[in-house]
């Protein structure tokens, strides 16, 4: 149930790869057929952080890399020669002239029915009409942890799916988060392309209230329930997670009352009147969806009246490709053109500045921190002259026009 089978056309996170078996277990199908996976993921006390930080290195998972055991190493001190096949020097050859090799004995062999027994589980498809907390309702005691974050996510996924997948910017902008706590305590979070709402769970044990949001209904309800899994965290800090649908290449919020995950006008009100961060976790993989994201943060910050900090996490991923017949990262590349050019424009309604952060903060969660990954903040402060006011009741659910000139760079799709 547990082995993974890949397709050319599925990808799966690092994440997931490399954590073992045992700390992660299939527990239902979801809406479209999926099978979804829970995880559990600790956040470490200062005793169990890593001390020292070595991004070539990474940080060794649980198990992995021990010192010899002491028993281990006097058993092989006394049997030099035996392991070897010689004794005094000279090879050991048994009476037929071949070389003859003594084995170590295995230690604390198991016995033949020491396995544990396992049952097969008939896993069912989701009911789109159940609730969470109906689904739940008889582990989630078990599951209530103060130092564990539970989260529902699927495996080798399309890339169209990955937001079903737990990713490794996703862990450090939440390590950024824990690390910087009265940055974010008491203030109105946005978050873009959230996925299954790890980051946005973490930023409820701070904040006041967080918009999770994301696309799609069969997300949009895995992020759900993974908040539901987690409010124990939640309530003990007092913040509010409220998953909501934002959709990067549509102009419009969704106000309709009778769709799920839609906004009411008392949301988007408080959202553009209040919201002073934005965050997103490792979202930039494709171009188009890249410009979406620019796009959006450009109408959401010039249609606020006060200034607004982004951090974005990103993983740099190099690929061969046949285009340039050599490794690249297209995708960092194109982030890295949308930020130029967004420091670049000039429309009299905001302005924006860039700076990539350092990521020598405290580690919270165990996974590799590789030297690719990387922490950008943008900030983006209205021109007075110029301010554009948030959008009235009427038209709350826009987000709002378009850009001023059409040959702006970054709005190449529209």
């Amino acid at each position: 149930m547990d082995r993974i089978t890949f397709h050319h056309d599925t990808v799966l996170s690092d994440v997931h790869m490399l954590r073992p078996n045992a700390r992660h277990l299939m527990t239902r199908l979801n809406s479209v057929g999926q099978p979804v996976f829970i995880s559990k993921f600790k956040i470490l006390s200062v005793g169990e952080r890593p001390d020292d930080y070595d991004p070539e290195k990474g940080v060794p998972e649980a198990g992995v890399g021990h010192e010899p055991k002491k028993e281990d190493e006097k058993v092989s001190q006394s049997q030099d020669g035996e392991d070897g096949g010689e004794v005094g020097g000279e090879p050991f050859l048994d009476e037929d002239g071949d070389l003859h090799i003594t084995h170590r004995p295995r230690t604390n062999l198991p016995e033949r029915n020491s396995r544990d027994l396992v049952c097969p589980i008939i896993l069912q498809q989701a009911d789109p009409e159940l609730e969470p907390e109906e689904e739940h309702s008889e582990d989630e005691d078990d599951q209530a942890f103060d130092d564990i974050i539970n989260i529902e996510h699927t495996m080798a996924t399309t890339l169209e799916d990955v937001g079903k997948q737990v990713w490794r910017g996703a862990f450090l902008l939440a390590d950024f988060i824990l690390s910087s706590p009265d940055m974010f305590r008491g203030a109105t979070v946005l978050e873009l392309g959230a996925g299954t709402g790890l980051t946005s769970i973490v930023m409820a044990t701070i904040c006041k209230t967080t918009f999770c949001t994301d696309v799609g209904e069969d997300l949009l309800s895995m992020c759900k329930k993974n908040v539901t899994l987690n409010r124990h965290l939640m309530e003990a800090a007092g913040g509010d997670v409220r998953v909501r649908q934002l959709d990067w290449l549509q102009h419009d919020l969704c106000t309709d009352a009778d769709v799920e995950f839609s906004w009411t006008e008392d949301e988007v009100e408080d959202m553009y009147n209040n919201t002073e961060i934005i965050i997103a976790a490792d979202v930039i993989y494709d171009d188009e969806l890249t410009d979406g994201l620019f796009r959006t943060l450009y109408r959401l910050c010039s249609s606020f009246s006060h200034s607004c900090s982004i951090f974005i996490s990103i993983e740099k991923r190099m690929n061969f490709t046949l285009r340039h017949m050599d490794v690249s990262c297209d995708a960092y590349n194109h982030f890295s053109r949308c930020l130029s050019q967004l420091v670049a424009l000039q429309d009299g309604r905001c302005s924006f500045t860039v700076q990539q952060l350092p990521t020598h903060f405290s580690q919270f969660l165990l996974y590799d921190r590789i030297e690719q990954l990387e922490l950008w903040k943008v900030t983006s402060t209205p021109t007075p002259s110029e301010r554009t006011p948030p959008p009235e009741s009427a038209c709350g659910s826009s987000l709002n026009a378009e850009p001023p000139t059409p040959h702006v760079p970054i709005h190449r799709s529209c």
